[in-house]
């Protein structure tokens, strides 16, 4: 068993030092933590120990390596930022069909795997900017179509194919359905599955799954909606309790902090965020609160989760980069309209296209 007020855990005759093994641990993901916590007390508290939690989000995760971010300013403006303090800015150059002026772009849904999945107003389209390669996706042929609504894009490892969720609003007299885009059949298919929409333009996809915040109950409860691309079946995940709080869809922000999911609750009143990280999908227990962060001295709206424990933020019309574990913001001199999307990006000069016939 384990001291749990000394400076070494025992196991039967071997011992690992503390330092080493918080050091080890800080390494794992959420869930695994969270099963370890049972090993000795001070492993039960381990996300009330501050040095741990510097340790855990300081850890550069694989979802960051080699990773840059493509800056989405409105409208229709977009580049990539790359370099140590993001010195470098390209604009993008789309591909066909979005040459054709008439086809604007309405939204980048997200990147998966060095692929982009772009939305105009009549076409979605995968692109992989390192190869070059298109697939302009083919329209649903399903019938009383009025209108759709993209939910999720992303990779279903089990059988090494992109797929694409969205959710198909229809005229009066008809109910409303979920479909879902396969590229190696190159095909849509209806899913008979009831699941909460978006609401709000958050998504992200890790490990397979699509995740988007939705709403349940005639109370608007504020809910995490997890879609398994392989086997198509969805979890709903109530989001963290924050007692004397009332937050609106879009003061709440979905992203992936080291290998897990998160929610960055933004307070603009009090000039200040907290931020939750989810142990297992499902599970509303197994949230960890990580970080209650300011009042600071100006209003930062966060973006996203960056490397080694930062979020960009807007700060005014300026992105800055916040550091969790310090406390100190950086500007990185870069512009920032009030309307503004970042993604994570890894080139990947593999292919995509190819379709089973």
């Amino acid at each position: 068993m384990a001291r749990t007020n000394g400076k070494k855990v025992s196991n039967g005759s071997n011992y690992v030092n503390d330092d080493i093994a918080l050091c080890i641990l800080s390494k794992l993901p959420l869930k695994s933590i969270k099963r370890f916590s049972c090993v000795c007390k001070s492993w039960s508290l381990l996300f009330e120990n501050p040095n741990f939690i510097k340790m855990f989000i300081s850890n550069s995760h694989p979802f960051y390596h080699d990773a840059f971010l493509i800056l989405n300013q409105y409208p229709n403006s977009f580049y990539f930022l790359s370099g140590h303090k993001f010195q470098n800015k390209l604009k993008l150059k789309f591909p066909p069909p979005f040459l054709d002026p008439q086809l604007t772009i309405s939204r980048i849904i997200d990147s998966v795997n060095g692929i982009i999945c772009i939305t105009g107003k009549t076409v979605v389209v995968f692109w992989n900017p390192a190869t070059e390669e298109v697939k302009v996706i083919p329209p649903s042929q399903l019938e009383f179509s009025c209108g759709v609504m993209d939910h999720g894009f992303g990779y279903d490892h089990v059988r090494d194919d992109y797929k694409l969720i969205h959710y198909v609003d229809v005229v009066e007299g008809h109910d409303p359905f979920w479909e879902i885009y396969s590229l190696k059949t190159d095909s849509w298919r209806k899913m008979d599955i009831d699941m909460p929409i978006c609401v709000n333009d958050d998504n992200v996809c890790l490990n397979g799954i699509c995740h988007w915040l939705g709403e349940e109950n005639d109370d608007y409860d504020m809910v995490l909606v997890s879609f398994h691309l392989a086997n198509e079946v969805c979890f709903v995940t109530p989001l963290p309790f924050l007692e004397g709080k009332d937050y609106d869809f879009d003061d709440v922000n979905l992203q992936v902090l080291n290998g897990s999911v998160a929610v960055i609750f933004n307070h603009i009143e009090t000039k200040s965020f907290h931020i939750s990280i989810l142990g297992e999908i499902g599970v509303e227990e197994s949230w960890v609160r990580l970080f209650d962060i300011g009042p600071l001295s100006c209003i930062m709206r966060p973006i996203i989760v960056w490397k080694k424990g930062s979020i960009i933020v807007r700060k005014f019309d300026q992105l800055a980069c916040f550091d969790l574990t310090t406390g100190v913001i950086e500007e990185i001199g870069v512009k920032a309209e009030h309307f503004c999307d970042i993604f994570i990006y890894k080139k990947n000069l593999l292919p995509f296209g190819v379709i089973d016939n």
